[in-house]
């Protein structure tokens, strides 16, 4: 394409003047209007190129090996970052693309989970005029069109007045009269049981620890110490502790629990520095085989792994115990047992499956076809489950044992591989105690689960500040996570049951402050 000569106009008869500068004029406009375009599409092209970048990263942190190795707090950290990512370039493209280009796309609209108990504040937009344009009078209201969108406030402070009236009578002496004031958790404190419910769950369930909830509330202006937070936790946990108590106390009227333990970082002031001391976790959940008991988890501080932790904490329980493979539980089977008969053990088949990742992975297993099963099998009756596991699982599970200890023979116990199939061929009689129990699972991912958020808890409070610390940990733990596994608001819950403390709730009906009895309208 080349630039033609310019047009002398003088050269042009007057008649025809006009029209060919308007040829011009829609020429030169007709140029910018290319180069913006070329400029566009230039800039629309950069963001296709970041766009399949992002999603191939997305895809990559989904599916990719990498993956493999992030832990699932890691992972969720790196969706949410690729996510904002994605979205950032997606609202640039929009931007850039004009109305008349830009793609037809459905609005990202999550309307259906806005709940109907939600307060509904309602912003009647009008026109300018009411008077109809023709001019024949005033229009009148045929129909509106309606837009529901989510808005948050930031967490609202308040004070509580409470006003106690005195009274007297103008003839007599008789007295004053005046209503007692109300129980309080903390008598003559600064909180309300909602206020010291709402610093439990930032702590325990947000992770929030107390210096940081300290410096939120200074943005608001209310000047708090962590200290001062710190003292109602440990009022808060004495309160509960009661509750607790009983909540342990169900758990181990059960046939079946779930134990394991995780560390709790501590405080040690004598040497400047951490130890490591331990939350256990007992738990039950039934629904896996439809049981009636409603599920929960009780966390137990204690300064170590050793296994008489486990043995004291399981006092009064006798049944089966699903766990990991550490030895510390070995006690719990003897005939001598202390604080109840010997447990049934039933060993977790996600550690043993862990152990030959490197095998399965090469030549196949028939642990996948276990977990196959049970997944068909799950939600059905503890007979149903036990009659498919004999009938479906118990073969499978011979041939894996001729393949055990087929490979035992063969391969050096002190090899690497060799060690961890001697960890399985130790444990082979607990593993295999979900074939002749429906009420078993196959794992104990269901505990697992319920530590998780211990672990972020941990994280961002790098350590308990002594070993009182760790027990409140456990308490305030206990109920939260079991009132969420129960589809219970832990604050909600809290609230009422510091309520309930404060104005001296019978001790003889302790169980209606348990997590699985709380109802919202109480």
């Amino acid at each position: 394409m080349f630039d033609l000569p310019p047009i002398n106009i003088s050269a042009i008869p007057e008649s025809q003047r006009e029209a060919v500068l308007a040829v011009l004029r829609e020429n030169k406009s007709l140029k910018q209007e290319t180069t913006g375009l070329q400029t566009k599409t230039s800039e629309l092209e950069v963001l296709v190129k970041r766009l399949e970048h992002l999603i191939a990263e997305l895809k990559n942190a989904t599916h990719g090996k990498r993956s493999e190795k992030l832990s699932e707090d890691e992972r969720q950290l790196a969706f949410e970052d690729l996510e904002v990512a994605v979205a950032e370039v997606e609202t640039q493209q929009a931007e850039q693309t004009s109305s008349e280009a830009r793609p037809s796309k459905a609005a990202r609209r999550n309307r259906g989970n806005l709940p109907a108990d939600l307060t509904r504040v309602e912003r009647v937009v009008e026109p300018q005029s009411l008077n109809c344009p023709c001019g024949c009078g005033e229009m009148h209201g045929i129909g509106e069109d309606r837009t529901e969108r989510l808005d948050i406030i930031p967490a609202q402070l308040r004070v509580i007045v409470t006003v106690r009236p005195k009274y007297a009578c103008r003839s007599c002496a008789e007295g004053i009269r005046q209503p007692p004031a109300p129980a309080y958790l903390i008598e003559g404190g600064l909180p309300t049981e909602g206020a010291i419910a709402h610093v439990l769950v930032s702590k325990f369930s947000d992770h929030l620890p107390l210096y940081r909830q300290s410096q939120i509330l200074a943005r608001s202006g209310i000047d708090i110490h962590r200290s001062t937070l710190a003292d109602w936790v440990g009022t808060a946990a004495f309160h509960l502790s009661p509750v607790v108590d009983r909540l342990a106390e169900h758990l181990k009227k059960s046939g079946k629990l779930f134990m394991d333990e995780t560390t709790a970082p501590v405080l040690d002031p004598g040497r400047g520095r951490t130890k490591t001391g331990y939350l256990w976790a007992l738990a039950r959940d039934d629904r896996g085989w439809g049981g009636d008991d409603p599920p929960g988890v009780v966390f137990t501080y204690a300064p170590s792994r050793a296994g008489q932790n486990a043995g004291q904490i399981l006092r009064g329980f006798n049944g089966t115990l699903q766990l990991d493979g550490y030895a510390g539980y070995n006690r719990l089977t003897r005939p001598l047992r202390k604080g109840g008969a010997p447990i049934t053990v039933a060993y977790c088949w996600a550690h043993a499956r862990r152990k030959l990742k490197e095998v399965f992975d090469r030549d196949g297993s028939e642990i996948a076809e276990f977990y196959r099963i049970e997944s068909e099998i799950r939600g059905m009756g503890s007979g149903q489950r036990l009659s498919a596991r004999q009938a479906r699982t118990a073969p499978l599970m011979a041939e894996f044992g001729e393949w055990l200890q087929s490979q035992r023979c063969r391969i050096s116990s002190k090899s690497r591989l060799g060690e961890k199939l001697t960890y399985i061929h130790r444990q082979w009689s607990g593993l295999q105690t979900f074939l002749h129990d429906g009420r078993v699972e196959i794992d104990s991912n269901a505990v697992e689960n319920l530590i998780r958020p211990i672990a972020l808890t941990r994280k961002n409070a790098l350590f308990a500040g002594h070993d009182e610390g760790g027990n409140a940990w456990g308490r305030i733990a206990s109920l939260i996570a079991t009132a969420k596994v129960n589809d219970v608001e832990p604050f909600a819950y809290l609230k009422a049951t510091l309520e309930a403390i404060a104005s001296g709730h019978p001790a003889n009906r302790i169980d209606d402050l348990l997590p699985w009895n709380f109802q919202p309208s109480s």
